[in-house]
């Protein structure tokens, strides 16, 4: 189980294209983060990130650039794939037609002259972990999505690997195998006790599966910590907008004086919210922000409530949970709430928000205003 870290590491494609007017742009800039023994990471982000391009490099199936890669304090840069004691499964299955699921386990561990007997002993293990024993003896093309990515999952930790890296191992399954596989991986990850890291796109993925999770946005390192933190601690509107189911809100506001303190002001709209008093030192009258607020922070409120009022644009209703949102200005708020009542667009009722749970964005920048005292 290595302690995996990348070190300042870079990785750049020199674009040479005749309409191109980006050259030597960075894929990946400048990404450092440390996976410790036994910890399962996420690698979380857009398409074109650089998550891929990262897991490849960690691979060594891409060259770096720049920085040091290092597993137990030894620096791969230079190494041999072959040679990193790496498990890795792409998200295209790659199994070989002709051959039969137990000959497509066995595959890599015979080009390595690996004694059958050792070889029939470790399937043995692994085929009861993915749930593919009773499928050794037949062939790919009578597999489901679902078998396909368990049979290459087991090719991949059968040569027990020091780090097990899945390069969106989910993407090609539908919405209930996602979520029956995504509970196999993590009970798999805790049996074999591998040090982890998955690459995907998909933040629930991330969320669920993740002891830590590394955002990403156009090759450069957003936030990196516990999929908690990260929901309750966004250090960017990036980060905020893209963490959550549905997202967090995100609004254009102005600070107000008012009597009792300060008031965030929403455009065109005559909602308005009281500032929390741990903003008070880093606000200021007539200032422009971003506010976010989660969905499950936003509430209706009574009739006797002083919340403003505000009418329904849209109204779902989801089973468990029913979804509000209504229009401010230009944007869109938006309310999660369990209560059995139904509602229909034009609807007027009471907004209230949890104040104690918004985030301030520097309009410019997009950064967290970090608040001088909680």
């Amino acid at each position: 189980m290595p302690e995996l870290m990348l070190r300042n590491v870079f990785k750049r494609y020199d674009n040479k294209k005749k309409k191109s007017k980006v050259v030597n742009d960075f894929a990946v800039n400048d990404l450092s983060l440390v996976c410790n023994e036994g910890e399962f990471i996420g690698i979380l982000g857009p398409s074109g990130c650089g998550k891929t391009t990262t897991l490849r490099m960690i691979a060594g199936l891409e060259e770096i650039t720049g920085g040091e890669i290092l597993i137990d304090d030894v620096v791969i840069n230079h190494q041999d794939p072959k040679d990193r004691h790496i498990g890795l499964a792409f998200e295209d299955y790659a199994l070989y037609p002709p051959m039969s699921v137990y000959d497509n386990i066995a595959f890599n561990l015979r080009a390595k002259k690996i004694d059958e007997a050792v070889i029939a002993e470790r399937i043995s293990k692994i085929a009861p972990l993915l749930k593919v024993e009773d499928l050794l003896q037949q062939k790919p093309i009578s597999l489901s999505g679902g078998q396909k990515q368990r049979v290459n999952i087991a090719r991949a930790i059968v040569r027990e690997p020091k780090l097990l890296l899945l390069d969106e191992p989910l993407s090609h399954l539908d919405g209930k195998m996602r979520q029956v596989l995504r509970d196999e991986i993590k009970r798999l990850h805790k049996s074999i006790n591998c040090t982890t890291i998955i690459v995907t796109h998909d933040q629930l993925e991330a969320m669920s599966l993740s002891d830590k999770i590394a955002i990403m946005k156009d090759g450069v390192l957003q936030q990196y910590g516990t999929p908690l933190d990260i929901y309750d601690n966004p250090s960017n509107e990036f980060v905020a907008g893209f963490i959550g189911e549905p997202p967090m809100n995100l609004l254009s506001v102005t600070i107000k004086k008012a009597e009792i303190g300060f008031l965030f002001v929403f455009h065109e709209s005559p909602l308005s919210i009281p500032v929390p008093s741990r903003y008070n030192d880093v606000v200021h009258d007539g200032m422009k922000v971003r506010l976010g607020v989660r969905p499950t922070d936003v509430f209706i409120g009574s009739e006797k409530s002083l919340g403003s009022e505000i009418d329904i644009a849209v109204f779902e209703s989801l089973g468990e949970e029913r979804r509000l949102h209504f229009r401010v200005g230009d944007e869109f708020l938006t309310l999660i709430t369990t209560d059995k009542i139904f509602y229909k667009p034009g609807d007027i009722i009471k907004l209230e928000v949890l104040s104690e749970k918004t985030h301030l964005f520097n309009i410019e920048t997009g950064n967290k205003i970090t608040a001088t005292k909680n």
